[in-house]
């Protein structure tokens, strides 16, 4: 069982946060009516204007694409203001599309995931209790202690590295004996 328990925590350390995000946030909920709303007024747009069938057939499928989104995400609690073509091109929708690709961009934090993960495998190795548990417990609080510790060498290393730009290039010569995996696992935790 230790060795199932060493190898998610390896997993989940070597595969990286990237595919990892937060449920979407108000202003992405609300960007993305907004784009709904943008979609049917430019498809609108595009049927009572003489534009080509081509451009006509694109808007339409783009506000049909962008029910697709708007569900996906969810309703917004509050509508931002987009009656009709003027209002979706307000400064305040401009930048609530900003906010909402900035919230878009943000990914959970490694170290609070790999914490939270051994928090709740302590929890549950205590459920099960005995031998067992005790030992996958104790396992587990070594696994979190060892694992603040890397992360507390890590940041000294890059802040050391930034603090004497002189001899960074030293630094990285005294590392260049790790093993592709302690360079893997440095490179995705930083």
């Amino acid at each position: 069982m230790k060795s199932i328990f060493v190898m998610c925590i390896t997993l989940c350390l070597l595969s990286g946060c990237d595919t990892l995000r937060f449920a979407p946030s108000e202003s992405q909920k609300q960007n993305a009516w907004l784009h709904n709303r943008t979609a049917e007024f430019a498809a609108d747009t595009a049927r009572g204007e003489n534009t080509s069938g081509k451009l006509k057939g694109l808007t339409n499928l783009s506000a049909m694409q962008s029910r697709a989104i708007t569900s996906y995400y969810g309703m917004p609690q509050q509508f931002p203001p987009a009656d009709n073509a003027d209002e979706v091109l307000s400064q305040g929708n401009i930048q609530l599309a900003q906010q909402a690709a900035t919230d878009a961009a943000r990914r959970p934090d490694l170290w609070q995931i790999a914490d939270n993960g051994l928090e709740l495998g302590i929890g549950i190795a205590a459920l099960f209790g005995g031998v067992f548990g005790a030992r996958a417990v104790r396992f587990l609080r070594d696994a979190k202690i060892k694992s603040k510790a890397l992360k507390e060498i890590i940041e000294g290393n890059e802040l050391f590295k930034r603090q004497n730009r002189a001899i960074a290039d030293d630094f990285k010569d005294a590392q260049k004996n790790q093993s592709p995996e302690t360079r893997q696992l440095v490179a995705q935790m930083k």
